[in-house]
């Protein structure tokens, strides 16, 4: 299931960023040169095995931002490797090193303080996603942990430049359903309590972390948004129905305070970004798309005012608002190939941390000097990748049965479709893997991805599909998938995998279905739902019975129950309860007729190891055949690269026995790990001699 509301704000407040793409035609894999060396190099360049440490261990450089100043330059890179941050000169990012000494999980999200001096990061332990917020002094090494509380989840909700050395953190150590509002002094760590929560959400703070709003949700599922009362109390200001509260969103304030910036999709399908006037409530529209929502905002760091709009269909488009960008945006479009964003900007404005996407190779990276226009290279995310044979993603619309416009992604191996006669298909149909994205509250973008470049480099095509609930299409979309759990949705995903039959993309009889989350569920109820259409599953900490999911969700997702029994199903009544076991896979264990790959990591606060126990169980006490790998060190996400790497080598080596392709031997892959075999070491090859190597059966 999709992370909470509050969760995801964490990635929000520490992530802030704008990206700017257009609407580039796609190219096709390359065809072989000509000559007949030329043909033999394409050949091997394109059966070359990628190591599976290239694609999935730690990358060179990540994440690079600019200290608000201007003066130097951050970025996440191993240490013994362990992934911590890196601070050096803006000019010259080869003399950085690194400022954290993490030994662990490493550090995933970071952000500069606007003092300029010290940097905001967040950890948890083992995966359990009780965040603690720390700072460091880059210059000393000084670190300080903001939030030294046991058991509670602490949240950076604002970074403001009027309040450099101040932030906003959200606690629920408390009560461990609600998140207190604290301004916290990142020199000292003195918090002083900003707003105690009595049943909301959260709390919609500005610049000056001044709590505007409070945001409750109704008993139908709707949100309502409350400002401070004179009396000490709330009023309500206004009402997002149920419908639009996964397609509504408060974006900040302008520089005045006066204007909220909301992503509204009320009394409209797809949501667009209006100006909203915080005491009279009148709105004006700014910028709209007929086919898709606000996928992000460039907003200015001091003058707050909206510089650009991203709307996001197969590929992302930017609407300029403000002329003052234009040049920049011209300019910028010519220096390197792909998709290009605003990561990073100055107070000042002056210099931009540019990253350009692409699809087939690794993200590259560029200080921009606005007053100069000139773009400096600085480093790939990934050096390994750039002279490998990756292969280019394919956007596609599917049509579902009932007529929803599915917008979905095809990626091949390269050298597939060397005969030309169809541009971007195979010249025979491959074994597919169906990659469903989790959430589902979510969607699958263009660009570049480990797991696709990974399977079709073993010989897969890839298919991911933005089925029914998928975001960014317009509320219609996203609302169809409401209570179809292993219904609707799942005929999108199957509607997808007729398609990849009928188009010659996929061999119907080997065809697997792989995901994390809610994609696990997918997978698990593809295996249970439609087993004639898989040769094997893939299910990575997915749900396996919707009521004991329910039951168990993390005590700071109570103040949002109402949202998610109204979109999966009520477990508080009889007749909720019934749906939720028709749509559990666990319910229709008997039904699986071919293999499952499980994978769990034991800290899930979301979806509980006991998920996937129980339908292992059940599978054996059916003599079912079923792999079970877990982590006891990880959460719902894999953030360790020793685990990551067995992981994936261990289903590399299960997709070969069952689809046929290929695969890199496990080998040294479980060095480090964590991993443990509880069943079905015999079923994959390799397997059960890995784990006695490594004595790791569990």
């Amino acid at each position: 299931m999709r992370k909470a509301l509050l969760v995801l704000l964490i990635v929000a407040a520490l992530l802030s960023s704008a990206c700017i793409d257009d609407e580039r035609s796609q190219n096709s894999i390359d065809t072989p040169a000509t000559g007949e060396t030329d043909e033999k190099t394409h050949q091997e360049n394109c059966t070359k095995i990628i190591p599976r440490e290239v694609l999935f261990g730690n990358p060179d450089k990540e994440s690079p931002l600019l200290s608000p100043d201007g003066m130097r330059i951050s970025y996440l890179a191993p240490v013994d490797g362990v992934t911590n941050i890196w601070v050096g000169p803006a000019d010259d990012p080869g003399a950085a090193e690194p400022v954290t000494d993490d030994t662990d999980r490493g550090i995933r999200y970071y952000a500069w303080a606007y003092t300029s001096k010290h940097i905001l990061y967040i950890r948890d332990r083992a995966g359990d996603e009780n965040w603690r917020a720390y700072r460091v002094n880059p210059s000393t090494r000084e670190t300080i942990d903001l939030t030294p509380f046991e058991d509670m989840q602490a949240i950076i909700y604002g970074i403001s430049p009027k309040c450099p050395g101040e932030i906003v953190i959200a606690m629920n150590d408390r009560d461990p359903e609600l998140h207190d509002f604290y301004r916290v002094n990142i020199t000292t760590g003195e918090r002083v309590l900003i707003q105690v929560n009595k049943g909301f959400l959260c709390f919609v703070t500005d610049d000056d972390y001044t709590v505007r709003f409070a945001v409750r949700v109704t008993a139908d599922g709707g949100i309502e948004l409350l400002s401070p009362s004179e009396t000490g109390g709330w009023e309500l200001f206004t009402t997002i129905p149920m419908e639009d509260t996964l397609t509504t969103d408060s974006r900040g304030f302008d520089r005045t305070g006066a204007i909220m910036y909301l992503i509204d999709s009320r009394d409209r399908d797809t949501a667009a970004l209006f100006a909203v006037d915080t005491g009279s409530g009148e709105r004006t529209l700014i910028a709209t798309n007929a086919r898709t929502d606000v996928s992000d905002l460039m907003i200015h760091p001091t003058k707050k005012n909206v510089q650009a709009v991203a709307f996001t269909y197969a590929r992302k488009n930017w609407q300029v608002i403000d002329k003052s960008i234009v040049d920049d945006f011209i300019y910028l479009s010519v220096v390197a190939d792909g998709d290009f964003g605003i990561v990073s900007r100055t107070l000042d404005d002056r210099y931009w941390m540019v990253a350009y996407e692409m699809d087939d190779g690794p993200v590259r990276y560029y200080r921009y000097d606005r007053t100069k226009r000139n773009a400096e290279f600085l480093f790939t995310n990934r050096v390994a990748l750039e002279d490998l044979p990756l292969s280019k993603i394919h956007p596609v619309v599917i049509k579902s049965r009932d007529g929803l416009d599915l917008v979905s992604y095809y990626t091949l191996p390269a050298g597939s479709d060397d005969d030309g006669d169809r541009d971007g298909y195979p010249d025979e149909p491959l074994p597919m893997v169906l990659l469903v994205h989790d959430g589902p509250w979510a969607r699958d973008d263009w660009g570049y991805s480990a797991e696709s470049q990974w399977l079709a480099n073993r010989g897969y095509a890839i298919l991911n599909v933005n089925f029914r609930s998928s975001t960014g299409f317009g509320k219609a979309v996203t609302n169809a998938g409401d209570l179809e759990w292993g219904g609707k949705m799942h005929n999108d995903l199957i509607d997808a995998v007729d398609w990849a039959v009928r188009e010659g993309v996929a061999d119907p009889d080997r065809v697997a279905i792989m995901g994390r989350c809610y994609g696990g569920y997918a997978a698990l109820w593809g295996m249970t739902g439609t087993p004639e259409i898989f040769a094997c599953g893939v299910d990575i900490s997915g749900p396996s019975n919707l009521v004991t999911l329910l039951e168990t969700v993390p005590p700071y997702w109570q103040p949002m129950i109402e949202v998610l029994t109204v979109r999966v199903g009520d477990h508080r009544t009889e007749e909720g309860r019934t749906l939720l076991s028709e749509r559990s896979p666990l319910t229709y264990v008997d039904r699986i007729e071919n293999p499952l790959l499980i994978a769990h990591g034991a800290n899930d606060p979301r979806v509980k190891q006991a998920e996937s126990d129980q339908i292992v169980h059940a599978m054996q006490e059916q003599n079912i055949s079923v792999t079970y790998l877990l982590y006891p060190d990880e959460g719902q996400e894999f953030a360790r690269p020793e685990n990551e790497l067995s992981f994936y080598a261990v289903t590399e080596a299960f997709l070969a026995k069952h689809l046929g392709g290929r695969y890199e031997p496990i080998g040294d892959d479980f060095e480090g790990s964590s991993i443990m075999v509880p069943v079905g070491a015999e079923e994959v090859p390799g397997l059960a001699e890995a784990v006695a190597n490594y004595n790791l059966s569990g």
